[in-house]
């Protein structure tokens, strides 16, 4: 999908030194991925708490039998 973007070329050109990337494309294209990745585990925060597991042995227990 061809898109025109305004964007920071001072940004760009930084991310693509500290990132190694050899284009400007293949940096925003990361950088995208990571804004996506971060943004899902941020909103995982939310289930923090919020799941009931079942009671078992206790960890140390279990290195007692290994």
């Amino acid at each position: 999908m061809a898109t025109n973007l305004d964007i920071d070329t001072g940004a760009v050109e930084e991310l693509m030194r500290l990132g190694g990337y050899r284009s400007k494309r293949e940096a925003v294209d990361a950088a995208v991925r990571e804004a996506i990745a971060w943004r899902r585990q941020a909103r995982s925060l939310e289930y923090l708490g919020t799941v009931a597991f079942p009671s078992g042995p206790a960890p140390s227990s279990l290195d007692d039998k290994a």
